[in-house]
């Protein structure tokens, strides 16, 4: 079985790495810096063989260049990308090649304009695995660098139709912070709660909170929850404290409300 690993990165960045230990091939998504990956994969005698990259921030993609030094390395990454190192330029509906692994690529912009996703149902790990970059964290999403927040609801709820065993795989440890927020929109929520504390004991141990488990993030992370009657409340609530349309149960503007929350939290 293959095995994945998050590689930690500056303060809170996960570099992932996707390895076969038989053959020690390995495969490294949103590098922003080489030295923690070459490092890994000294340890582990593994041979890079591919990069997948999200979106074009630089603690995503500073580490590539680096790491095609090491051989000649594609880079699967976004179409029409800021970035300029991509070697496979990708949109929503391709599919990436590699080993045992077949990625479909999701268009989810939002973060950014050209945030893609890459997600594989592939048998050769224990679940199916969602690469989500900056687009979907633990309990939380991206800030709204580039985009609007219909367009990153919409980009959201394509995870919704993803298999609930599937392995959440994002590129920050913004777990805690997230679930503070949590807690604040849904304070009488028990699971919220339950789950917080299971990932404070995570952090107090020095282990990662990820990868995380996508139906648990259907059922806990409020910005996959729009449609759920507390978060409309909670949502409604804020925008008349903080002067923004009233929601009037409508998707985009419950979204809208609670990611301006989180951006003022």
């Amino acid at each position: 079985m293959y095995q994945i690993h998050p590689i930690a990165a500056f303060s809170d960045n996960y570099i992932w790495c996707l390895y076969d230990p038989e053959s020690s091939a390995a495969l490294i998504v949103d590098p922003g810096d080489a030295a923690p990956v070459v490092a890994f994969l000294q340890q582990q005698g593994l041979t890079l063989e591919a990069i997948l990259l999200t979106h074009h921030h630089p603690d995503h993609s500073n580490g590539i260049r680096t790491l095609q030094s090491l051989g000649e390395v594609p880079v699967f990454g976004p179409d029409r990308s800021p970035y300029r190192g991509v070697t496979h330029p990708l949109e929503e509906g391709d599919q990436v090649q590699w080993r045992d692994f077949s990625f479909q690529v999701l268009n989810v912009p939002g973060h950014t304009l050209d945030h893609i996703a890459f997600y594989s149902t592939e048998q050769a790990t224990d679940a199916p695995l969602l690469f989500s970059g900056d687009a979907l964290f633990i309990s939380g999403c991206g800030r709204l660098f580039e985009g609007q927040p219909a367009q990153m609801r919409q980009s959201l709820e394509k995870f919704l139709s993803l298999a609930d065993d599937t392995l959440v795989c994002c590129g920050h440890e913004y777990t805690l912070a997230n679930l503070a927020f949590a807690r604040a929109v849904l304070p009488q929520d028990s699971k919220l709660e339950a789950f917080q504390q299971h990932c404070q004991q995570l952090r107090d141990q020095g282990h990662p909170t990820v990868p995380g488990i996508l139906g648990q993030e259907k059922q806990l992370n409020p910005f996959l929850r729009w449609q759920e009657p507390d978060v409309m409340t909670a949502a409604d609530n804020y925008a008349q404290q903080a002067g923004l349309p009233p929601c009037q149960g409508q998707p985009d503007q419950v979204f809208a409300a609670i990611r301006h929350w989180k951006d003022h939290f």
